[in-house]
């Protein structure tokens, strides 16, 4: 066990920012990386779809970072996003880094380096607990929709493909 202060960068403005939002529930570090939300989910014992996945687009007219929080076992309808934000492309993980602070696979839903917008799919209400990236591939937070919600002031929207 690594003392706390050993904690990567991102694991720790996440843990700050969510003492400063005054949410109940502190990150926890995990044995193993979990950068797909199926490893997050064998990890934690819960359903995939219980796992808060952030994909990070960005918007073309004006390189804004595009943050969609989506179910785990959704797949994000990029024509959706597009009708809500304007057109989007791909984010690169030199993008992602540099817009959120955070490597692909520890995308937190908030704690971003720059502002970024931030969407929340619908599809994560079917859940009374969820589970986001803390900053970085180890880390994970607990919480419920509506206090994704709260916590990160973004609007709910449908925005993942029908399942098949």
């Amino acid at each position: 066990m690594i003392d706390a202060t050993d904690r990567p960068e991102g694991f720790l403005r996440v843990s700050q920012e969510l003492v400063r939002l005054g949410h109940p529930h502190a990150p926890t570090y995990l044995d193993i990386a979990a950068r797909t939300s199926q490893e997050a989910a064998d990890a934690l014992g819960v359903a995939v779809g219980q796992i808060a996945k952030s994909v990070v687009f960005r918007r073309k007219s004006d390189e804004v970072a595009i943050l969609v929080v989506a179910s785990g076992d959704r797949r994000v309808d990029e024509k959706k996003v597009a009708q809500i934000v304007g057109p989007i492309g791909r984010a690169d993980a030199q993008y992602v880094k540099a817009k959120t602070g955070f490597t692909i696979g520890g995308v937190s839903p908030l704690a971003h380096a720059t502002p970024v917008v931030t969407l929340i799919d619908r599809e994560l209400f079917r859940f009374d607990r969820v589970w986001a990236a803390a900053g970085h591939p180890h880390g994970v937070f607990p919480m419920t929709p509506a206090e994704l919600e709260k916590l990160t002031g973004a609007p709910v929207h449908d925005v993942v493909q029908v399942p098949a």
